[in-house]
């Protein structure tokens, strides 16, 4: 009884330093993300349809097998950083090995840039580029200034453009919420580097706060905060004019108003723990921006 009781733990650890190990929150919300993109910017007449579609599925599936990949290959990099930053959560160097890691990292990233090769030539050719990016951002970019912040930016707006690369129907909205996602994306990695600024100096790190300082850091996090700002203020406004007012009401109240307290917040913030919290902010803004996609048109 003892034997399968240990057996049983050691399973659910595994799955646990599995799940650790590629983010699968952050995955979970990039396939919602790919769902209400398909489902509600470009099929809105047939969504049940179109998230059927074998080719969607199949986008899906290349596209969170890349992300998972990435997420390997950052951690396998950042295993000293890590010790530092966020002792509690290694898993690469702990649970699983260096090489299990790269090897996992490398079948993942080309059996998504296989997959969505067989979709389209746009979509692999995006897709080659994502699985290169991650690469160069964990091995490289992350420790440049601001580099490596608008890497993630640019990677998390792909993936928001995936389906209409794949579909083309010229959707503005799709392109609208892509260049949101890439604004607050920049944010919260500035936020981030904040955070971590004592793992990264003390590995010759060059990030934007250990270059510039957390003062002039945070000034630069504030101007795509503002761009991002003005951005859904003109959303909210165009929803009340063209009488979307769930749509406005929903932006307003859920994504507006929470990133100018998220502003207002990162003016005060000057400790470790306030940075953590803005970090946290700006993921709750995210979802809330995703899932605006559900009162759109209504």
């Amino acid at each position: 009884m003892r034997d399968s009781s240990a057996a049983g733990a050691g399973l659910a650890a595994r799955w646990l330093h599995l799940a650790r190990l590629v983010r699968l929150p952050n995955l979970l919300i990039m396939a919602l993300t790919l769902t209400l993109v398909q489902a509600c910017l470009l099929a809105p007449e047939q969504p049940l349809a179109a998230l059927l579609d074998v080719r969607f599925l199949l986008l899906v599936l290349a596209t969170l097998c890349v992300a998972a990949g990435g997420y390997i290959i950052n951690d396998y990099y950042d295993v000293k950083i890590d010790a530092i930053n966020r002792p509690g959560t290694l898993v690469v160097g702990q649970a699983v090995g260096r090489r299990s890691a790269m090897l996992a990292h490398l079948v993942l990233s080309f059996e998504g840039i296989v997959v969505a090769g067989v979709l389209s030539k746009l979509v692999g050719l995006v897709t080659v580029g994502a699985a290169l990016l991650l690469w160069g951002y964990s091995a490289r970019f992350k420790r440049l200034p601001l580099v490596g912040n608008l890497s993630i930016g640019a990677l998390t707006a792909a993936s928001v453009l995936l389906p209409e690369m794949l579909r083309r129907t010229g959707s503005a909205a799709v392109w609208a919420y892509a260049l949101a996602a890439f604004l607050l994306t920049v944010v919260r990695e500035i936020v981030k580097d904040i955070e971590d600024m004592r793992g990264d100096a003390q590995h010759d790190c060059r990030t934007l706060p250990i270059v510039l300082g957390v003062a002039r850091s945070k000034w630069v996090a504030g101007l795509f905060l503002l761009v991002m700002i003005g951005l859904l203020s003109g959303g909210v406004l165009a929803g009340f004019q063209q009488g979307q007012w769930r749509l406005a009401l929903w932006l307003l109240g859920t994504v507006l108003a929470p990133s100018v307290l998220l502003g207002r917040q990162l003016l005060r913030a000057d400790r470790r723990r306030d940075f953590a919290r803005l970090s946290m902010l700006c993921k709750l803004i995210m979802l809330a921006g995703v899932l605006s996609m559900l009162v759109l048109g209504r």
